[in-house]
């Protein structure tokens, strides 16, 4: 018979997978006898079950559930009370909270004070004498049970009044007037129900998008948490807190977190009223605080992470309700991780192991220049929740957000507190503001974890529907604002942004993980100011320099259309000489930068379409400059347009057609890096198909070049490779590998012709794909291991097998992907290239891959 319900007494030795995290970290803390008030915990596979059960329950998991609140009634020495129960016992009241075995915070539904009803809510007024304790759990239960259970909204509930049971009786009219039905009183019904609705809270979109947001599986479902409640709202006596073992923003080694008196723990997560700072707590109790303390400081040391952990005390008693391992900033992740090795607490592949990638990216986001600070007008000052600098048009709701930055604007999130169902608007905001909440509130943990900057507790701002309000400014919605994460400052209008610097502990890190490392991480660069940047990054070359971005410059644009509209290859070649003195110095800028490591150069690749003007002003000037008709370059351009250019006249089949363009370049690179004395030269063929287009250019290529090297008398050992990115190349890989030193999957590319997707318009209906379960992912953004990463490794094996020293590397957007790069280590690529801003993650990720030995089975 299968175990499908575990007290906390005996599920120490039982997984997270099955138990959840929040389960699994409550049995572990009651077995080591922290104080936790007592529980169980219905697992993931009970989860599993009820879905493939069309949502109904066995009667074998309802009868463990029975037996579990018996054993609960037992060790608390209260009763779970029916309506016709003894009154001379107290009543057993619970909480029901979701748990996955991946932490999802706020994600997911909770019930708190679940079992109380009518005659409960008499006893307990009977035993403790607390009208107002009594009426706030069982209106709170009634809210929050219409809330998840029934999907009513909570603020149906707003602005009640009256006495008591006048509230009381309102509260469950509301709830008839929407279901139809009384409200449940019987607490095994209410149960059961809330279990069956955090179940399925597992399914709400909420999930959903933070799944996909941080790479979680759908598959697996959440456990349930079951737990006598102890009660935060119990009087002056009594408090709620959470609590990080370190500052989770700056990773500091001290206590940080916040606490509210009287209160229940949704009242701090939620953010629906403003708390206290955790130290407060020492001043009122100081023997709670050292209990605070000393069990903080001993889950560290026990699970080895930095802890976020919720509390409660009922009454003067200390009572432990969760630890998990804390979400951090990414400035705090280094610092932990760095101080955690030193204090020999974890080694330093862990420490490896514990930044995220994308927290690498958050670093290196700009902040505000002081001199435009000293000149903007400062309209509020909140709690700097998640460091970072946001500029956007303001607005007040999810649906908006999304709405705007579909259309490309960036937007700040103004809210006055986020709650679960705005995960979607957080993630494609700038920024998120709010007017209540703390530094532990849901928009501060999600923000932290998301990498976005965040204020909130902003209390000098109103939140209205169209607007927010300060002392002395109305800011209407599509106003621009500034949000200043690391200070809590906010400003009217728009500030100019720094580009950050690494830091000292950033620096190490990297440096940590590059000992860890054996893939190369280049970037894509295209002028020597983006080789300065990449190499700041910490780029070990450049993977790719793409040459046509050099011709679209003003200086040099209509050099380039003269040799399109040039009717003989005389008058081309004459044309492409006025721009090989751009082409010469710009090679010589980029070899100058970065001597001692490798260039990448890829010939021209885009149609040619692509460098004639799209308007009737710019035809005009064209016209007028190049002393033809207007009529003539209308008739070029439609001459020249494709039905599918991405698939039509680029790329190797433009360099076949017009072979001047292969001599220019080539003479370029040459005469730069005999001039310059650089000697780390490769040169890239792209679109390759046919190792016949490859013979041909690499024939003019090395024709040219030994010429130049000739008659220059300096010798350059370059290299010649070739893009994979049309599948029919990764078949015939083989005989394209003897004519080449190297290959580069151009795997945008590459993607674009294995799926028949247009990157470009793909999008437009991709996401009827997420939703039917289609693709779980964008395949242009995380690499497709079925079909095109069949391709590569079939490639990369047939290359290898032709040419042993074969260099193999990845160029496409993919090389920065964290998700990719694991695909790709695995496939024994040698190197990636990527954006120059991807650098960094991509360095960290490499290393973490390494760690995990992660390898073919």
């Amino acid at each position: 018979m299968e175990k499908f319900v575990y007290l906390f007494s005996e599920a120490k030795e039982v997984n997270a997978k099955i138990l959840g995290c929040k389960g699994k970290n409550l049995a572990e803390m009651y077995s080591l006898g922290i104080p936790v008030p007592p529980g169980f915990i219905i697992t993931t596979n009970a989860c599993e079950f009820f879905f493939k059960n069309e949502e109904k329950f066995e009667k074998e998991i309802e009868s463990q559930i029975f037996e579990a609140i018996n054993n609960l009634e037992k060790i608390t020495g209260k009763c779970f009370c029916s309506s016709g129960k003894t009154k001379n016992t107290e009543p057993l009241l619970v909480s029901v909270r979701s748990g996955a075995k991946v932490s999802m915070p706020g994600m997911m539904d909770t019930i708190l004070n679940l079992g109380i009803n009518d005659k409960a809510a008499e006893r307990l007024l009977d035993i403790t004498g607390k009208r107002e304790f009594v009426q706030d759990s069982y209106l709170r239960f009634i809210q929050m049970f219409s809330d998840v259970v029934m999907k009513i909204s909570r603020s149906d509930f707003l602005n009640i009044l009256g006495n008591f049971k006048e509230k009381i009786k309102k509260y469950k009219d509301i709830y008839k007037n929407k279901t139809g039905k009384d409200f449940c009183e019987e607490p095994f019904e209410q149960l059961f129900e809330a279990i069956k609705a955090i179940f399925r809270s597992w399914n709400n979109p909420r999930a959903k998008i933070y799944r996909k947001t941080n790479n979680i599986p759908d598959a697996g479902g959440t456990a349930v948490t079951v737990q006598a409640m102890v009660f935060g709202n119990f009087g002056e006596n009594s408090g709620t807190g959470v609590a990080f073992s370190r500052n989770p923003i700056t990773g500091e080694k001290e206590i940080f977190g916040e606490y509210l008196s009287n209160a229940q723990g949704e009242d701090i997560v939620a953010g629906i009223r403003t708390p206290v700072h955790i130290k407060d707590l020492k001043n009122q109790s100081f023997s709670i605080w050292n209990k605070l303390k000393k069990t903080s400081e001993f889950l560290e040391f026990y699970f080895k992470d930095m802890q976020d952990m919720e509390f409660t005390i009922e009454n003067g008693k200390f009572y432990m309700l969760q630890t998990r391992k804390g979400k951090r900033s990414a400035e705090a992740a280094i610092k932990i991780a760095l101080d955690m090795v030193s204090e020999k607490l974890i080694d330093e592949e862990e420490a490896v192991k514990r930044v995220e990638p994308n927290q690498i990216s958050s670093l290196l986001h700009p902040d505000f220049e002081k001199k435009e600070i000293e000149k903007s007008r400062l309209i509020a000052k909140g709690l700097p929740a998640a460091p970072g600098a946001a500029v956007g048009r303001v607005v007040f709701d999810t649906e908006k957000a999304l709405e705007w930055a579909s259309q490309g604007q960036d937007v700040i999130l103004v809210k006055n507190e986020t709650s679960p169902e705005d995960i979607e608007g957080m993630q494609i905001s700038k920024g998120i503001l709010t007017s209540c909440g703390g530094m532990t509130s849901h928009a501060a943990v999600i923000a932290r974890g998301m990498g976005k900057c965040c204020v909130v507790g902003c209390g000098d701002i109103k939140v209205l529907k169209d607007h927010f309000e300060t002392n002395s400014n109305k800011v209407l919605e599509g106003d621009y604002i500034s949000v200043e994460g690391s200070t809590g400052k906010v400003y009217l209008g728009k500030i100019k942004k720094n580009h950050s610097k690494f830091s000292e502990n950033l620096n190490k890190f990297l440096k940590l993980a590059d000992s860890k490392r054996k893939i190369l991480v280049l970037a894509n660069a295209d002028r020597a100011s983006d080789v300065k940047k990449a190499l700041d990054y910490g780029a070990e070359g450049i993977g790719l320099c793409r040459t046509e971005h050099m011709f679209f410059e003003s200086e040099r644009i209509n050099f380039m259309r003269e040799m399109i509209i040039a009717p003989t290859k005389s008058e081309r070649e004459a044309a492409l000489e006025k721009l090989l003195k751009f082409q010469i110095n710009d090679f010589k800028e980029i070899f100058k930068e970065i001597p001692n490591k490798s260039v990448v150069i890829r010939l021209l690749d885009p149609p040619l379409h692509e460098f004639l003007p799209k308007n009737k002003k710019d035809m005009l000037k064209i016209a007028l400059d190049l002393k033809i008709s207007t009529e003539d370059i209308k008739e070029l351009t439609s001459k020249l347009s494709e039905v599918n250019p991405m698939m039509g006249h680029r790329g190797c089949r433009l360099l076949i057609s017009y072979p001047e363009i292969i001599r220019m370049q080539t003479k370029a690179i040459i005469l730069s890096a005999i001039e310059t004395k650089f000697s780390n030269l490769e040169i890239m063929i792209p679109l390759i198909g046919d190792v016949k287009e490859l013979k041909f250019i690499k024939e003019i290529i090395v024709k040219t070049a030994d010429e130049i090297i000739s008659s220059y008398n300096f010798n350059i050992n370059y290299k010649i490779g070739t893009m994979i990115e049309i599948p029919r190349a990764a078949i015939i890989a083989g005989k394209i590998a003897k004519e080449v030193d190297f290959f580069s999957f151009g795997t945008n590319d590459l993607t674009q012709m294995t799926f028949g997707l247009s990157r470009d318009d793909s999008q437009k209906f991709l996401k009827c794909y997420y939703e039917n379960g289609i693709y779980n992912s964008d395949p242009f953004t995380h690499i497709d291991r079925e079909g095109v990463g069949e391709l590569m490794k079939i490639a990369i094996k047939l290359g290898k097998n032709a040419n042993p020293s074969l260099k193999v590397g990845v160029c496409g957007e993919h090389g920065g992907d964290s998700e990719s790069i694991e695909f790709f280590t695995k496939l024994g690529v040698d190197y990636i290239s990527c954006s120059p801003f991807r650098v960094p993650a991509a360095r960290l990720q490499g290393a973490v891959c390494e760690i995990k030995n992660l390898f073919f089975e």
